[in-house]
């Protein structure tokens, strides 16, 4: 499928998402939202990708947030159903069943946060900066910032980065949790796809379950993620990839998942 503000391509088993619109430093407009989410929608239904790249064209942005244009005309009904269609994205990401690494080159705030921080691991550029400056537009972040960084961070340093609206450092994002890794900008998409690379190479049914696993257990007490937990380790072990992958150890060669 064709997209205009997005670039989708594949290597191998790894999946790359761009978003690009270097005019508007990639910004989330209601056009890039739709086409993110038939694009993830296309990935989730895609078995020979076993792990995702998200990224922002260019070297100064990953996103640097909404459309302000789009924000400036919202009525009650519109900002409700901004909301519910960039939260809808960000559980797609957050929910798909291959890990999505987020590669932060650049600016990542409002919403650039917000989605940086649906993918389960992100990587920054020792350039890049990261907020959530809503409250300078006098609202506050809509697609789930409020919750996931608190989540990440904590509720205190959640609240000061959103109530004061301050843009922090990769290396400060790190300090407190909100970014992994921080690497130099020459450096950082080919780290990404070396884990990237990595990760695909493992069992797809293991990875898919450990996701579900932790991100369900973010939200129960841990008695119930433990009983999620074995639940999903005992379907698995009817899997072939298992087989294969004990196998494989007791063999000492590479094992060679099927996904089933």
């Amino acid at each position: 499928m064709e997209y205009k503000n997005i670039h989708f391509e594949k290597e191998g088993a790894v999946a790359i998402v761009t978003i690009d619109r270097p005019q508007a430093l990639n910004a989330l407009n209601d056009e890039t939202i739709a086409e993110l989410d038939s694009c993830f929608t296309t990935i989730a239904g895609d078995p020979d990708i076993r792990c995702v790249i998200l990224t922002g064209g260019g070297e100064k942005a990953f996103v640097a947030g909404a459309d302000i244009g789009e924000l400036a005309v919202l009525d009650v009904p519109g900002g409700q159903a901004k909301c519910d269609t960039g939260q809808a994205l960000m559980f797609k990401i957050e929910n798909l069943p291959q890990p999505v690494i987020a590669v932060i080159n650049g600016f990542a705030l409002g919403g650039g946060c917000e989605i940086a921080m649906a993918c389960d691991v992100r990587l920054a550029s020792e350039k890049a900066k990261l907020g959530q400056p809503e409250v300078n537009l006098g609202i506050i972040p809509g697609y789930g910032g409020t919750q996931r960084l608190a989540r990440l961070v904590g509720a205190g340093k959640a609240k000061q980065l959103i109530f004061t609206g301050d843009f922090i450092s990769a290396d400060e994002a790190r300090r407190i949790g909100l970014v992994d890794e921080v690497y130099p900008p020459d450096e950082l998409i080919s780290r990404a796809k070396e884990m990237a690379q990595k990760i695909a190479a493992k069992g797809p049914l293991a990875i898919k379950a450990a996701k579900r696993a932790i991100n369900r257990g973010r939200n129960v007490d841990l008695e119930s993620g433990c009983a999620y937990e074995g639940t999903l380790f005992a379907a698995i072990c009817a899997s072939q990839d298992k087989t294969e992958g004990t196998k494989a150890f007791l063999e000492k060669r590479k094992a060679q998942f099927v996904g089933r």
